[in-house]
Parts: structure tokens; sequence; C-alpha cells
């Protein structure tokens, strides 16, 4: 019999000092900026620019998670906590989800009263402050594109930075509308552009974060395929208790028992296995269980799960 199992917790990379710092200039940016919305959008009684404020309260939470997350998968895998602590991006980013698609019911209820009873809104205030709102989601979007990580919670910080671009801009179109037609329902209808936004975005965060937890295979990799590829290499009889998993972003994880001809060695075609699924499947963290099969019994038909 022949097991890989490693004699250490493997700790998931985190994110080094420097791509936390740049995570730090864009919360800097929208945490600013959301400020001047939400004064302006009260003053220009604007739902507009303060559902946009809204929406960059959410981008300055998911950024402050990333980076609280951050910290606590640096921290090493002690005691029952094995694989470290790095769900905690996983948890984050679920919360992130839920908070937008919260945010995203006030604003698309609010916007849907506004239709039927507009309030005179002063386009010129929308308008500028729009523009500026795009132009500060540009700096923090190059600022998160600055950091290096491939996360479920940078991502999360970068969607939600992208779809707040979108959203000032949609302000700017309908401070645009205000100023020169005199339409105050353009207002209502940016802000439900904006809530549709954030649904989107949250939900996709929510289904994102569910498989992980869910521990659904990572998406893009079909775990039949790989059970397949293990067991037509040379000398495997069958590959059964096949598991695939993401431990948390960019950590997948396999896990499965073998059963080899008898008499070939063990060792040899686990090296041989983890090959494979560290070239053809990008998979580095492998465990394998590999035994021979019974001397004598009739060979086992291939039978990957």
């Amino acid at each position: 019999m022949a097991h890989d199992h490693p004699g250490h917790a493997h700790a998931h990379a985190v994110s080094p000092a420097a791509d936390r710092r740049w995570l730090g200039v864009a919360l800097a940016l929208i945490l600013g900026f959301m400020v001047v919305e939400v004064v302006v959008g009260i003053v220009a009684d604007s739902l507009a620019v303060l559902s946009d404020a809204a929406h960059m309260l959410t981008d300055a939470a998911a950024i402050a998670l990333a980076l609280w997350a951050a910290r606590l998968a640096a921290r090493p895998a002690r005691g029952n906590f094995t694989f470290g602590l790095g769900r905690a991006e996983i948890l984050s980013a679920q919360a992130n989800g839920a908070i937008l698609l919260v945010l995203a019911g006030v604003i698309a209820v609010e916007g849907l009263r506004r239709l039927g009873a507009p309030p005179e809104v002063d386009g010129a205030f929308v308008l500028a402050t729009g523009l500026l709102g795009a132009g500060v989601n540009v700096a923090a979007a190059g600022a998160l594109g600055r950091a290096e990580r491939r996360s479920l919670n940078v991502e999360g910080a970068r969607v939600h930075v992208m779809t707040d671009l979108y959203a000032s801009l949609a302000a700017a179109t309908a401070g645009l509308v205000v100023l020169v037609a005199g339409f105050d329902r353009a207002d209502a209808i940016a802000a439900l552009a904006v809530a549709a936004l954030m649904l989107r975005s949250g939900w996709r965060l929510l289904r994102d974060a569910g498989r992980v937890l869910l521990e659904a295979a990572p998406e893009g990799v079909d775990a039949e395929a790989i059970g397949s590829a293990l067991a037509r290499e040379p000398g495997v009889i069958e590959v059964h208790d096949l598991h695939v998993w993401e431990v948390t972003s960019g950590f997948p994880a396999l896990a499965a028992h073998v059963l080899v001809r008898p008499g070939d060695d063990c060792h040899e075609v686990r090296r041989r296995l983890q090959r494979v699924a560290a070239e053809r499947f990008g998979i580095d963290h492998v465990t394998l269980q590999v035994d021979h099969a019974p001397a004598g019994d009739r060979l086992l038909e291939i039978e990957p799960r």
C-alpha cells in the first residue's frame, strides 16, 4: 500500500504586503468620494447619486473585508485549522454578496416610488458628481489592478468597483437628461439600473462563494475527466472515491483511492498520477491512497467516479 498524505498542513498562498497596500489605496479613494456623494445626493435630492453612494459603501466593505480576510489567511495553519483560515475570504465574499442584494432591493423600491412621483432634481449637481465618481472609480480600479492576487475577494472587490463605475456613468447620464430635457424621472431610471447591476454582482458573489463552501469542483474543472485521465494511466485498474474541491480561492485539492496491478510499483504510479493532476489539471495538492489489487482476483473494470 502506498499513500501520499502530506506531513504538514498546506497553507494557502497569501496576498503579499504590496497587494494589501494597493487594496488600501482603493479603499481610501472609495470612502473619500462616498462621503462627497452622500452630501451632494442630499443637497440635490438625487436618488441616483445616493444609490451610487450606497454602492460605493458596498465597494468599501468589499475591499475592507478582503484586507481583513487576507490577514486571516496569512496566518499559518495550526491546531484544528489544518488548512489555515483561507476560507475567511470566502465567508467575507458571501457577506458582500448578501449586502449587495439587500441594498439593491432598497434602491429598487425607492426608485419605483420615485418613478410615480418624481421629485425635482438638480441635474447639474448630479452630472458633475457622476463624472467625478467615474474618475474616482477608474483610479480605484487601477489600484486594484496592481494587486496580483487572484482570489474571490479581490476579484469581488474589482467587480464592485467596475459596477460602480457604470453606476457613476448612469448617474451622470441622468443628470445630463434632467439638465437638458427636464425629465426628472431619468434619475429614478438610473437608480433602477444601478440596482440591477448590484443584483447581478451580488448573485455572482453568492454563487461563487457557495460553490466553494459546498466543496464543488473548481469552476472549469471536470471531475469525471480527471477520473478518466487517471484511470487510463498504465498500471491503473480502478480509481474510486475521487473528490475534487476548492479549499479556498486558487487552492484546488484532489483525493482518491487507486488500485494498481499486482506487482506494479505503487510509488511510481502515485508519482505519475500526481504529475498528471498537476500538469493537465493544475491541481498540486493531491492525496492518493494507492493499493495493489488482490492477486488472483479478476481485473476490475475501470470505474472513475
